[in-house]
Formats: structure tokens, sequence, C-alpha cells
């Protein structure tokens, strides 16, 4: 770029997504705005798109409405430089973006749906180990509405006041939504590592009477 960028606490999203959008709002140059987008993409992408992908439960839907989301403040960055908490006023952004997407679609496909979630290189259940991927197929069955607080509380690391802060609910309500799903999830996953080794014991008779009756 033609112009330094100050440096910034890596750790700190609302900052380094304030210093990219502050420097896209002073810089006109098509090389240097190009390139700021480019590095806002790379900082949020991954965090926007498995935070879209709890709502929409598509993969390219979620891409979609990242994408529209980072071209948008591209072309208004002060989007975000008059926010008090920028990156938490992208991921409202965000939301909305994906609710629109949800709204329009005219018509869900179950498995349509899953083999978007077990193609997505964002969240690739294939890839994962056998209890990470107890976890997310327990996540997927909640309430959209309860798995979006449980990306934003634990993928996140947001407080309930932040995650209040982004949906437009109250602390209280996020709360409880967070106290239900995560006893949901708790139930179902006691529930599928109960039956796994009932499953394995099954099997094992079945080759043991197999295996007596040759």
């Amino acid at each position: 770029m033609s112009g330094d960028q100050p440096s910034v606490d890596p750790f700190d999203l609302n900052q380094q997504v304030r210093q990219l959008a502050l420097f896209l709002s002073e810089h006109g140059e098509e090389s240097d705005r190009a390139l700021a987008m480019s590095q806002l993409y790379d900082l949020t992408c991954d965090r926007l798109v498995r935070y879209s992908l709890s709502i929409t439960q598509r993969a390219h839907d979620a891409e979609d409405a990242v994408s529209g989301c980072i071209l948008k403040v591209t072309q208004r960055p002060e989007l975000l430089t008059s926010a008090d908490q920028p990156w938490h006023y992208l991921l409202r952004m965000v939301r909305n973006e994906s609710l629109i997407t949800l709204r329009s679609r005219k018509r869900w496909s179950a498995l349509g749906m899953i083999a978007q979630v077990l193609s997505s290189s964002m969240v690739d259940v294939v890839e994962l180990d056998d209890q990470r991927r107890m976890v997310w197929q327990a996540l997927e069955r909640l309430p959209g509405e309860q798995r979006e607080v449980i990306v934003l509380k634990i993928w996140e690391q947001l407080t309930f006041a932040e995650v209040a802060h982004i949906l437009q609910l109250s602390p209280s309500t996020v709360a409880s939504r967070y106290r239900y799903a995560m006893e949901k999830l708790s139930n179902r996953l006691s529930g599928q590592m109960q039956a796994e080794p009932s499953a394995e014991l099954a099997d094992q008779e079945a080759d043991a009477s197999v295996g007596g009756g040759a």
C-alpha cells in the first residue's frame, strides 16, 4: 500500500477491523482499497462464514452473505468507522444478511443442506474426529436462535452482553437461550455416547454368534 497502516493488537478484532475500515475511508487509490478489502476478508472471513453458516446452514449461502457484507463495507467504510464496536457491527450485518437469505429461500432440502455442510471447507465434518463430529451434528439440530448464541459465545468468546448487543436482545434472553442450548447438547451427546458402546457390544455378540454357528 502507498500508506502505512498503524500496528494493532492482533487479539483485538474491533481495533483491527476499525483500522482497516479507516484505511478504506482515507485512501482512494484502487490498489490500496483492493488490498485493504482483501485484508479485511482474510481477517474476518472464517469467523463470519462460520457464524452465517449457523443461521443459513448452507455453505454457499453463508459465503454469499459474507461476501455481500464485505463489499458493502468496502463501498461504505463509514458503517464500521462510526460504530462503537465495528467487529460486532460487522457480525450483526452478516446476521441480517443471513436472515434475509433464509427468508427468501422458497424450499428447504434436508439432503442438500447436509451435503453443503459436509462439503464445506469451513466446517468439514468428514475430516473431524468422531467426538467433534458428534458435537457439530448435535449443534445442527438446535433451533437457529440457540445455535447462533452457542457460536458467538463459545467460538467467538463473547460475553452475554456482547452477544445481546449483536442480536439486539436482552442479556437475560441470550443467557436463557445459551442455557437451554447447552442442556440440549449435553443430553444429546450423552445419549449418543451411551448408544455407541451398546451398538459395539451388539456387533461383537453378532460376530460371536456367527462364529459359533460356523
